[in-house]
Formats: structure tokens, C-alpha cells, sequence
């Protein structure tokens, strides 16, 4: 079993140690604080927090993500989407997305979303980093998903549905706008069940800080950033393929998401 020496950071001039050195189980430091400087040199460099008390830091082998070159989308959801059942928008109400990614569900009693986190993401967000796409019904919000999106990386973080398939919905259309605007890494963090039906694959820890640090060169652009947001039409392709999302395993939505 390989061994690591896991670090604490005190504030923000300790730098991470390489994500190599993690654990077996992904783990590769302890402490610090999450404050939006040190989130960001996380993502950066392949590692994500995962609790608050104490802060933990992961970066796990393998490592989940969807290819936005290929991912699928499921028929029946194509379906839906074509029938408008869902209007989805971008970046609309991420406060909202990101309380419903941390209530309770079921298959999903407990969340790492606490107080800090939300308080952190939601700083993000106006800094423009991080996002949400929205699923809506009769001007209802009934699913979400969020991440972070840094150069041509998108890190989705978590998603939440009220009604079956909105979650899913929101993913979809998320990522076709995220491909079309030249996002090329998608990290899913693992692969679950749920996004294995969008196409999620693991890849060595090592193959992915390598597409990690190509994608942060990209100069793509969040969709909508630089207009204004609002409802987003996606483009379906006809047999239900294109790019997709994910969710840690504590807080992993079902089937219906």
C-alpha cells in the first residue's frame, strides 16, 4: 500500500503538495480553509475539497470524467427535451441550484455541501467562476447543476432534481453549450451510476493532470458570460450523442435525475 505524508496548509502560502503523492484512497492534504484563492490553486492543479471540518483535499486514480467529444445522451431524455418539458437556463440562480444540491434526498441523506462551501461557491459565482445551468417548469425550479469552470476545464460539482429527468436535463444542455464553446475536460471527480449513462469513463490520475493542464491553456469562455443569460434551446442530435456531468458518491442522484 503506497504511503503519503499528509500535509496541513496554514492559510494561503502553503502550496499543495503534487497530486501524485495522494493516498490510495485520493486523499492528499489536510487542513487550510476554503477560501476562494485556495479552491482555485486547488482546481488548478488537480485536487478538489471535499469536507470542511476539517478541509480535505483529493485527487483520486482514477479520475471520472465525460469526453465532451462523445458523451451520450439517452433516448428517452432526448425525447423530453425535444418536447420542451424542461426550459433550461444558464447561471439564472445559482444559490438556488447549490441549496438544492444540499438537501437531503433519497439516496442522498448527507452531502459535503455545508455552510462553507456554499458561501465559498457562491463567491466564485460572482467572480465568474463558477456556474449553474437551471431546469425549470412552469417557472418552478425543479433541477440544477453546477461546477467550476477555469480555461477550457468545466468541474462539475453537484446536481439535483425535484421532478424526474430535471437534473439530467439541465446536464445535457450544460455540456452541448460547454462543448460548443470549446471547453475540451469535463471532470466528473468518479464515475457513478448515474453518469455512466451519460458516458462517464475513468482514466489514470496522471492521463488526466495532462489533459488537465492543456485544458487550462484554452481560452474558452462560460457560455453566456459575455451576453445576456437566459433560456438556452439545445441542439439535439438525432440518435443522442454528444457531451455530459457528475456527482461525488455521497451525493449521487438516482436514475430519474
Amino acid at each position: 500500500m503506497r504511503s503519503c505524508r499528509l500535509i496541513t496548509i496554514f492559510g494561503e502560502a502553503t502550496d499543495f503538495p503534487d497530486p501524485r503523492a495522494a493516498r490510495d484512497d485520493g486523499l492528499v492534504a489536510v487542513g487550510g480553509d476554503l477560501s476562494t484563492d485556495l479552491v482555485l490553486r486547488a482546481y488548478r492543479k488537480g485536487i478538489f475539497p471535499w469536507s470542511a471540518k476539517p478541509v480535505t483535499w483529493w485527487s483520486p486514480d482514477p479520475r471520472g470524467i465525460i469526453p465532451l467529444d462523445s458523451f451520450h445522451i439517452p433516448s428517452r431524455l432526448a425525447r423530453r427535451l425535444r418536447r420542451g418539458e424542461f426550459r433550461i437556463t444558464l447561471n439564472t440562480a445559482f444559490p438556488t441550484v447549490m441549496r438544492g444540491c444540499a438537501t437531503p434526498a433519497p439516496g442522498r441523506e448527507e452531502t459535503w455541501i455545508c455552510s462553507a462551501f456554499l458561501r465559498t461557491y457562491e463567491k466564485l459565482h460572482r467572480l465568474g467562476v463558477a456556474h449553474s445551468a437551471e431546469a425549470w417548469q412552469n417557472d418552478r425550479l425543479v433541477g440544477g447543476v453546477y461546477g467550476v469552470a477555469l480555461g477550457g476545464l468545466f468541474a462539475g460539482e453537484s446536481m439535483f432534481h425535484t421532478v424526474p429527468n430535471a437534473g439530467s436535463a439541465a446536464l445535457v444542455t450544460l455540456l452541448i453549450a460547454l462543448r460548443d464553446a470549446g471547453f475540451t475536460l469535463f471532470d466528473t471527480q468518479m464515475v457513478t451510476n448515474h453518469t455512466a449513462r451519460f458516458g462517464a469513463v475513468e482514466i489514470p490520475r496522471d492521463t488526466y493532470l495532462t489533459r488537465l493542464e492543456h485544458a487550462l491553456r484554452v481560452p474558452a469562455i462560460f457560455p453566456g458570460s459575455a451576453g445576456t443569460l437566459g433560456q438556452v434551446t439545445p441542439a439535439l442530435p438525432t440518435f443522442g450523442t454528444a457531451p455530459a456531468f457528475q456527482c461525488p458518491p455521497d451525493s449521487s442522484p438516482d436514475a430519474t435525475a
